[in-house]
């Protein structure tokens, strides 16, 4: 299995202290933690793109140009691009611009976004998101693999003779359709030949499988190579201790002061806002957060290897507002003790 570390830049109040760090000092560990990850033997880092919310991600091109800066190895992702809301011209030069700077490490996790309020933001209907993000994601699909392209469609004006700039450094960038809660995603991963990321951030590990289920069954559907089906699965968070007990003891008041300052009452009753696993000990036992000592986390991920089967998987430091210090110490612990027992058990040809 591979390994990736996801930062959606949260910025709220400490749940605990209320402490604040300003933008500038919260970015810097962004890329400081990405720039460890990569010095831990970390497959890749991705960092997330919201609109709405207490979060810093609104720019992840401009994150990821600082990460590619600073590293010379790790794959560089998004966690999601909000492509439903973005122009694919757009999209396509700002990318295939980090792409070069990168020499080949970008690739983009796709998706219509986890925060509703985004549509509003850039005056588009949320009826349509679904709509907005098909034709939106085939766009820039073609533009990265066409030059002169003619194309024409609801959302945006027309092209003739249209080819951006920068091309992609080496062939299309690997296009990943990031899944939370409905099969929209998965059916058009699937139809177009294309990896899926699934958010395993919140529901059940039913629901999630489910979504699996279906994307593997309509990618032979669509007469694709069943091998080159890839997956990947969030995590909802990472937090170590050296047994069980002391996981409690050490994160129960943070997580679930989390849980409660993240509660968006307004969402209430749908699918992938809101955590039905509000007890660090719900979380630890049945929720997809990896919370307890390694032993535990191994066989958490393991588990979701049996039903899932997949390739990577991303976890989140900085979700639950530990300092800079916490945050690379869970990495180092991460790699040291987790990551070669998973590697082993549930090897992965991804990115070899």
């Amino acid at each position: 299995m591979k390994f990736q570390v996801l930062s959606l830049i949260s910025h709220a109040p400490h749940p605990l202290t209320g402490e604040l760090p300003s933008a500038a000092d919260r970015l810097a560990e962004v890329v400081d933690v990405g720039v460890a990850a990569e010095q831990l033997g970390f497959d890749g880092y991705a960092v997330g793109e919201r609109h709405a919310g207490p979060f810093l991600s609104s720019s992840p091109t401009v994150v990821l140009g600082a990460l590619a800066a600073r590293t010379s190895r790790i794959r560089l992702l998004t966690g999601v691009t909000v492509v439903a809301i973005l122009d694919p011209v757009r999209v396509a030069e700002d990318y295939a611009t980090l792409d070069q700077l990168s020499r080949g490490r970008i690739e983009l996790v796709v998706g219509k976004g986890a925060e509703a309020g985004h549509f509003d933001l850039f005056g588009l209907d949320e009826e349509r998101q679904w709509d907005l993000q098909k034709e939106r994601y085939e766009l820039l699909r073609r533009l990265w693999s066409e030059e002169e392209i003619d194309w024409e469609g609801e959302f945006r004006p027309a092209l003739h003779g249209a080819t951006t700039l920068p091309r992609p450094y080496d062939g299309v960038p690997r296009i990943w359709h990031g899944s939370a809660t409905s099969l929209n995603s998965p059916e058009l991963a699937a139809r177009h030949g294309d990896p899926l990321f699934t958010a395993n951030a919140v529901q059940p590990r039913e629901a999630y499988a489910a979504l699996i289920a279906h994307y593997r069954e309509k990618f032979e559907e669509y007469g694709h190579d069943p091998a080159r089906a890839h997956v990947a699965a969030g995590s909802g968070g990472l937090l170590i201790a050296d047994s069980s007990q002391q996981a409690v003891e050490r994160f129960k008041e943070l997580y679930e002061a989390k849980v409660a300052q993240t509660f968006k009452p307004h969402l209430a009753g749908r699918a992938g806002y809101n955590t039905p696993f509000r007890t660090i000990e719900g979380a630890m036992g049945s929720g997809p957060q990896l919370i307890g000592s390694p032993q535990q986390i191994i066989d958490k991920i393991l588990g979701y290897h049996e039903v899932y089967r997949h390739d990577l998987q991303s976890i989140s430091v900085d979700g639950f507002g530990l300092a800079r210090g916490e945050q690379l110490e869970t990495l180092q612990r991460f790699a040291e003790e987790i990551a070669p027992v998973v590697r082993k058990e549930a090897p992965s040809a991804l990115w070899e």
